[in-house]
């Protein structure tokens, strides 16, 4: 079994961002960039999938991201992938693009499902999973909270908004984690000096055939006022008539 996991890398949430001089993107000159926390939850995922059921699994952690990105792949093999792959490119990508790219790696490394994040904690898009498996024509499982091997696929559970779904899916698939999926481990002090050994291969979109073709262009970002004034009431009714002398309610 080959389980691929797409890992993206994201500015850190715990730190103050600001924007650049025209205001069309966030400074990221004194920026901290992290493992995207969903595509954690995959790793972790993949792990257990192999320390469970699969103990022959390999795991790869793939990335689109600058030669920097490279630290972040280390992340995932710290945790505990077997390799890593950096597809290095600088600049902007739309989700097309990026499932275009990850479709090529896909074709190159023929796993037996991509493991992924449902989402990205820097832009939410959360469109990668479901471009990835049109693009494939495979199956797909977003909002996974809970999934299980059968003889034939795999019983996925998934997280609606009408509540819990569950399902069916053949492999190979696209299945994207949800945050009630699992909690991703720490890694310890001698996985992170091992994952320096582990393998990493390095190659670019021109490589894999690939020219990116922008459809999104961001014109403009404004930062959201995180200072807010809160107030209490003692009452439903008190409520309603704060939110509608707000404007929230009509």
């Amino acid at each position: 079994m080959k389980i691929l996991v797409p890992c993206k890398r994201v500015p850190d949430p715990d730190q103050k961002l600001r924007l650049n001089a025209d205001a069309t993107d966030i400074d990221a000159s004194a920026l901290t960039f992290i493992l995207n926390p969903f595509d954690a939850i995959a790793v972790e995922q993949a792990l257990r999938i192999r320390e469970s059921t699969h103990p022959d699994a390999e795991i790869i952690a793939v990335s689109i991201a600058p030669a920097e990105g490279e630290a972040d792949l280390r992340t995932a093999l710290a945790m505990g992938a077997d390799r890593a792959l950096l597809v290095e490119h600088n600049g902007p990508l739309d989700p097309w693009n990026v499932a275009r790219l990850l479709g090529s790696v896909i074709e190159r490394e023929q796993p037996t499902f991509v493991l992924m994040g449902k989402q990205a904690v820097d832009d939410d898009s959360n469109q990668v999973g479901q471009f990835l498996a049109a693009q494939l024509g495979w199956p797909q499982a977003t909002f996974v909270s809970q999934m299980e091997f059968t003889d034939n696929g795999l019983r996925i559970h998934r997280e609606t908004d009408l509540g819990i779904e569950v399902i069916h899916v053949a492999l190979p698939a696209v299945v994207t984690a949800d945050l009630r999926l699992n909690e991703p481990r720490y890694a310890s002090l001698p996985s992170i000096l091992k994952a320096k050994k582990k393998p990493t291969e390095r190659t670019t979109p021109a490589e894999l055939g690939i020219e990116p073709e922008p459809r999104i262009r961001l014109l403009a970002m404004e930062l959201v006022n995180s200072q807010r004034n809160c107030i209490k009431v003692n009452t439903a009714t008190d409520l309603l008539k704060e939110l509608r002398d707000a404007e929230v309610v009509g």
